[in-house]
């Protein structure tokens, strides 16, 4: 049986005969389909979510069970519960719930798609700017096929990376973007009890402080409204200064042969993406950095104080995660490497200690209140010196802001 790129397989038991018009006919009737990029965006999403789909089912994707559901909704609401006291936001979820590996691909796709798709535009645009001038007019329509294949290209690899995430995250906010749906708070038991194995912690109290990080990323997000599209801009502002190699482009193309599928499925775009090395994006890289890490900070913070003594193993999971963010699974490692975009928060020992000083200095409610507007948030040169930062932004005015703008003027 044919494979076709990223680990599909065409029906039909053999190979198709080349010399059989009609068995060719269907072959290439296949492959058409598969390349039908809906939309008219430059990814094919509906092969990445099925490239991801695949590759989740033959890794396995355990359904979740009623007991799991149900161990999940109570870990939320009590992590709700014990969240009251160490933030002044109150709760940000409208819908708990269990989700399986597949249900967290087809969750977040939405916003994926805001993300990749300026990138897979360049790629794409790339693709075709290797075709000679004087070919493309004798091309014609025939053109239009670059930027499909380029858009199944990407879209196959990224539902791989895709696929390889959703086997690693444990709830909807796990890596610190706003994924999900608003105001849905959603954990992956499978995940959570191979993470808790790992760490040799009773699944019980891993499902809980997940679910503790899951309720803080909801409050925040919920009842900051300028702070989804904040992050989402940071996001794509750095994007935005992403280069593509052409010559990286050039040699992977090289090794597709057209009348070999498989060639395309061990073809790789890792590499063809690279940072602009100017000042503007590495302004835009420091923004990206110092708001992943204060969201993060903030989020560790307050479950550090809502778990206080009442979770044995609250400082060893603690450490653990912060670990596991400031590194970045495998399947972040891939992800960065064929987007170019790493979303992991470089300095959020700092923000932590930075947002625990100014609890000290001004209290749980004055802590929160910097989240009223933007500007009122520490900048990347505050994590050097926290008590400074909390001790002069201690009688900052939220008025003094007033009719800035929609209140995200840093966008």
């Amino acid at each position: 049986m044919p494979d076709i790129p990223f680990g599909f397989s065409l029906p039909g038991a053999q190979p198709p005969d080349p010399s059989d018009p009609q068995q060719m006919q269907q072959f290439m009737n296949q492959l058409q389909q598969m390349f039908a990029a809906p939309g008219s965006g430059p990814v094919n999403w509906d092969l990445a979510r099925q490239v991801a789909a695949s590759q989740l089912s033959a890794t396995g994707d355990p359904a979740v069970s009623m007991y799991e559901h149900s161990a999940v909704t109570e870990a939320l609401r009590l992590a709700d519960l014990w969240l009251d006291p160490a933030s002044a936001m109150p709760s940000g979820i409208r819908d708990a719930t269990a989700w399986n590996r597949n249900e967290w691909v087809y969750n977040t796709l939405d916003v994926w798609k805001k993300l990749c798709d300026p990138i897979a535009g360049r790629m794409v645009g790339a693709m075709g700017d290797l075709v000679p001038e004087e070919a493309r007019a004798q091309l014609g329509p025939m053109q239009s096929m670059v930027a499909t294949l380029g858009g199944a290209l990407f879209g196959g690899q990224l539902g791989q990376a895709l696929g390889q995430l959703a086997a690693e995250v444990l709830s909807a906010g796990d890596i610190g973007l706003p994924l999900g749906p608003a105001g849905t708070a959603a954990l992956i038991p499978a995940n959570i009890k191979t993470y808790g194995d790992g760490l040799e912690i009773p699944e019980d109290q891993v499902r809980l402080y997940v679910a503790l990080r899951e309720a803080a990323h909801q409050r925040l997000f919920q009842h900051v409204p300028w702070l989804r599209a904040h992050v989402l801009n940071a996001v794509e502002t750095y994007a935005s200064g992403i280069t593509v190699n052409r010559e990286a482009i050039e040699e992977a193309m090289s090794r597709v042969d057209p009348s070999d599928p498989e060639s395309m499925q061990a073809m790789a775009l890792e590499g063809i993406f690279t940072p602009e090395d100017t000042p503007q994006q590495k302004a835009a890289l420091v923004r990206l950095e110092t708001v992943l890490a204060l969201v993060e900070g903030w989020v560790g913070h307050v479950v550090d104080l809502a778990a206080g003594d009442r979770l044995p193993s609250v400082v060893q999971l603690g450490e653990a995660f912060r670990r596991r963010r400031a590194a970045g699974g495998p399947a972040e490692q891939t992800f960065a490497a064929l987007v170019g975009l790493e979303l992991r928060p470089r300095r959020l020992r700092e923000a932590g200690a930075l947002w625990v000083a100014v609890t000290e200095a001004r209290g749980v409610q004055g802590r929160d209140a910097l989240w009223d507007h933007p500007d009122l948030l520490p900048t990347d040169e505050d994590f050097a010196d926290p008590q400074k930062f909390a001790a002069a932004k201690d009688d900052w005015d939220i008025s003094e802001l007033e009719g800035l703008g929609d209140g995200d003027s840093k966008d």
